[in-house]
């Protein structure tokens, strides 16, 4: 018994050396402006991921090519990508007033300019954790191009095997398949990846897009090719850093922009110096929860308000969204679309101009106008960006002639998506502390959110700490295991508690920018449960399951902040 505690004990231990060793290369190769990812430089990397072996990606220390963390990573980088022997990272540098069209990966909002055949910019506008998740992707899809190249590269290293040669034929003249004809290419492309052919099956039809339905074959092709440059040429992959990034990271630049921008709405309509309300949380759960059962009534099943933000969920309900939308922006909603590169929307909702009687909600009546909150909903932050545009949020306002205004501010709620490490997927944790992983800080503080208050409304409700890791892609069992076991009791994970805390904390309690009497609610749902294999984020999303934890934690926000 004691032998197998240590064995799993020395796995996350090692498991926390390679976290850390990966952040402390990726801090260093940045500082150097370069490195190639398959070189000496990018050896340290790559031990470090290889020894990790992170849940997300998988197989990645196997002979086998693995699949489901090739789609992971592929919704996350620009189409094209694997194409490109140059891949740049920059900060915003005007090449959206180019003729370069942006690429925007399907599962993150980033701009990418392929600016030739071989070179790839991705814009970086929200902070180092972003830098951190493009690096482990790239490193990802790298190793895994150079298990490719050794499967099909022949003993003296400069034929390839008759199947190779194949799919470049298709590739390369991008030929019309039949479909016996694809079923071939699958069979020789299972062997390449060694695979089975239901499972190189299943990834091709989950890649395929109507313009181009031989895009796996494309995806598969242009990694080994690249690879075999590297093995057979000495033709390197590199990343480069902008000079303008590098300056830039850290500067609190694009948070600035935005926060200023959310002031000055305030300021035009007269809203700085009310009660304000600070939720982030998605662009849709807080403007349903009040105004969709004003507006549609009728959808709402045996009432329960939850049947209808299910239908408002669901894709092809566009315009039922847009009646709510437009009701919204006649009522008090104000929309700020996003100029500043944070990629973060905001709607502010004046609560005086709503009919509160009419909506689901109560208010205190004792309120005079003056006294009706504000609530500002900002979008999620992505890692430690969330740090800068709290930060940001909270400085007082200076207005044209240089007088300063502290913003009023009640309360921030904190809502957002967390891998579980009880219960399941759509299950609700309401935190008690956040644990920065890889350092020694912790933030404890005051929940307004109890379990006891989402007892009996259908989901399981977890209690304790919470880590906040430095990226998702980087965790594997053994580190999970052991938060789950230890004295920390950690019920799940996510990228940007600990960084709102500490924007909070400096702001109230160090800074004097806001009230120390600050409320705090922080609530999250599980997207996954990390420790049962086969539930990673990889596995696919949460679809409507995550309605219902959604709403349920907007409902208990709403009904304190009233």
């Amino acid at each position: 018994m004691v032998h197998s505690n240590n064995h799993e004990r020395t796995r996350a231990q090692e498991s926390s050396n390679a976290i850390e060793r990966l952040y402390i290369s990726m801090r260093h190769l940045f500082s150097r402006g370069f490195y190639k990812p398959m070189g000496i430089s990018g050896d340290a990397l790559r031990e470090s991921l290889l020894l990790l072996r992170p849940e997300i990606y998988g197989s990645i220390a196997e002979e086998k090519v693995e699949l489901n963390g090739l789609i992971y990573v592929i919704e996350r980088l620009p189409k094209g990508i694997e194409e490109c022997r140059f891949v740049n990272l920059t900060s915003e540098e005007g090449y959206s007033k180019s003729h370069f069209k942006p690429i925007v990966p399907p599962k993150r909002r980033r701009n990418c300019f392929r600016i030739d055949k071989d070179q790839m910019n991705i814009e970086v506008t929200r902070g180092r954790s972003e830098i951190y998740d493009i690096l482990t992707h790239l490193t990802f899809l790298f190793i895994e191009s150079h298990k490719i190249a050794n499967k099909v590269l022949i003993s003296d290293g400069t034929e390839t095997i008759r199947e190779w040669k194949k799919l470049e034929d298709v590739v390369l003249h991008n030929k019309k398949l039949t479909g016996d004809e694809r079923d071939i290419m699958l069979a020789h492309l299972a062997s390449i990846l060694g695979r089975t052919f239901e499972e190189t099956y299943n990834v091709f039809t989950l890649l395929s897009d109507k313009n181009n339905p031989d895009r796996f074959f494309q995806i598969i092709y242009w990694l080994g090719n690249l690879a075999i440059n590297e093995k057979v040429n000495n033709l390197r992959r590199a990343i480069n850093f902008s000079p303008v990034l590098r300056e830039r990271i850290g500067h609190h630049i694009y948070g600035e922009m935005w926060a200023d921008n959310i002031k000055n709405v305030l300021n035009e309509n007269n809203l700085l110096n009310k009660p304000i309300h600070i939720i982030s949380a998605n662009m849709h759960s807080v403007m349903n929860s009040i105004y969709a059962p004003v507006v549609l009534p009728q959808q709402i099943k045996d009432n329960d308000t939850i049947s209808l933000f299910k239908l408002l969920s669901i894709d092809d309900n566009e315009d039922l969204r847009k009646q709510v939308k437009e009701y919204a922006s006649n009522n008090g909603l104000i929309y700020i679309k996003d100029t500043s590169g944070t990629n973060i929307n905001v709607q502010i909702i004046d609560t005086e101009k709503i009919d509160i009687s009419k909506t689901i909600y109560t208010l205190e009546n004792s309120l005079n106008d003056g006294e009706k909150p504000v609530l500002i909903v900002m979008d999620y932050a992505f890692g430690e960006q969330a740090y800068e545009t709290m930060d940001e949020l909270l400085k007082p306002y200076i207005d044209k002639d240089g007088k300063k205004h502290h913003l009023n501010v009640d309360s921030v709620s904190i809502m957002g998506k967390a891998g579980i490490l009880e219960g399941g997927k759509g299950d609700i944790m309401i935190p008690s502390s956040h644990i920065f992983e890889g350092t020694a800080d912790n933030y404890p503080f005051k929940n307004q959110l109890k379990k006891k208050m989402f007892e009996g409304c259908g989901v399981g409700v977890y209690t304790g700490s919470m880590v906040t890791v430095l990226g998702t892609s980087l965790q594997n069992k053994d580190i999970l295991k052991f938060f789950h076991d230890s004295t920390w009791k950690v019920i799940g994970l996510e990228m940007e508690g600990a960084h709102y805390q500490k924007a909070i904390q400096a702001a109230s309690k160090i800074r004097g920018n806001i009230s120390r009497k600050v409320q705090v609610r922080y609530a999250y749902y599980a997207s996954d449960n990390p420790l049962e294999t086969g539930s990673t984020l990889a596995s696919g999303g949460l679809g409507t399951t995550g309605v219902l934890p959604t709403y349920v934690i907007t409902q208990k926000i709403l009904e304190q902040i009233f």
